[in-house]
This record gives C-alpha cells, sequence and structure tokens, in this order.
C-alpha cells in the first residue's frame, strides 16, 4: 500500500496510523513491538506502583499490554505513543481486578517483570538505592490512584501538558494537583522513615 511511512523506533510501517486506515495485521504487530521496546518500561513502572506482589504486578502488566494490543486498532494519531501508552496502562491499572486470574494463567508472558535490576556485584549503596525505590513504590501505593498516576508521569519526566493529556486534565489543574500529591509522597515517606 501507498501512503506516508510511520517511523517507530528503527522501523517504517508503509501507511500512518493517523490515516483512518486500518493497519495490516504484520503491520499492527511491528508498531505494537516497536512501542512495546520503547515504552515497556512505563508499563512495568505503572503495574508496579498498582500492585504489592511480584506476581500481581507480573499480572498487571500482562493485563496492560493486552488492553494495549486491543485497543491498537482504536489508536487514532491524536496523541503521542508515549501518552496513548501510558493513558491505557493508567487505565487499566485503575480498574484493575484479580477477576481475570484464571484467564491471565493461560496466557503466556508477553512482558518479563523484573522488579529491580541487579547489575553487577551488590554493594552498599545499591542496597540503599533499592530500599528507597521500593519505600517510594510503597508510598505511592497508599496514595488516590488518581494522584498514584500523577506521581508516575511526574518521576517518568513527562511534561505538565502530557500529564494533561494522559489524565484528561487542563495543565493548571497538573500542577495543583501534582503540588498535593508530592506533598502527601513526602509525609508518607518522611513517615516511614521515622518508623523504627
Amino acid at each position: 500500500r501507498g501512503g506516508d511511512a510511520v517511523i517507530t523506533g528503527a522501523r517504517a510501517l508503509p501507511i500512518g496510523v493517523e490515516s483512518g486506515i486500518p493497519l495490516r495485521d504484520e503491520d499492527q504487530k511491528a508498531l505494537f513491538q516497536s512501542w512495546l521496546d520503547d515504552h515497556g518500561a512505563s508499563v512495568v513502572k505503572v503495574a508496579r506502583a498498582y500492585t504489592l506482589t511480584r506476581e500481581e504486578c507480573q499480572d498487571l502488566a500482562q493485563e496492560i499490554l493486552l488492553q494495549a494490543w486491543q485497543s491498537l486498532p482504536k489508536f487514532q494519531g491524536k496523541a503521542g505513543a508515549a501518552t496513548w501508552f501510558y493513558r491505557v496502562a493508567l487505565n487499566t491499572a485503575m480498574n484493575w481486578k484479580r477477576k481475570d486470574k484464571p484467564r491471565r494463567d493461560r496466557q503466556l508472558p508477553l512482558l518479563d517483570v523484573h522488579v529491580v535490576a541487579e547489575e553487577g556485584p551488590d554493594s552498599a549503596s545499591q542496597a540503599q538505592h533499592r530500599e528507597t525505590v521500593e519505600q517510594l513504590y510503597t508510598a505511592i501505593r497508599q496514595l488516590p490512584k488518581a494522584d498514584a498516576a500523577l506521581v508516575l508521569l511526574y518521576l517518568d519526566d513527562l511534561s505538565y501538558r502530557e500529564m494533561a493529556e494522559v489524565l484528561g486534565i487542563s495543565e493548571s489543574n497538573v500542577g495543583v494537583k501534582l503540588n498535593r500529591a508530592k506533598k502527601a509522597l513526602g509525609d508518607l515517606m518522611k513517615e516511614k522513615s521515622n518508623v523504627p
């Protein structure tokens, strides 16, 4: 087919997804794989923030990827791929229930979730870093779901405009909500560090 090419990472697809013409199966697979390569870490961050155990994190990450795959044909190109992927991930995480466990047990993982990457010999600073990250995720899980979503977007260095697009709120509202969420998160982190 003719048309504009869409550059996705190092791959070019034969047609633009914003053109309204449905993608061929192989094009959809290539686009999804490219987006997964580019945004898979975001999926893991969201899943980790909304779950308590590694197994739940794996389950939620798989559910996010399933929802993203099923939603891909509806992608219209009005938002960037990162924004769209985050929106799918956050909506899935906020609505996720363990009721689909029997179906998920039969699925093969699309993405292997490694909660903390361990590279090289363990040192005191790496252990401290892992503990701090774990405390941060514990505190994020205690926030209301919408605040947790906002903090995750902030930690991923999204602009206020991008956060507003993902969450469907105004940029000024992002600023107000983010300040409140950061204060609540700071208070939770202080409480945790004061506990013996």
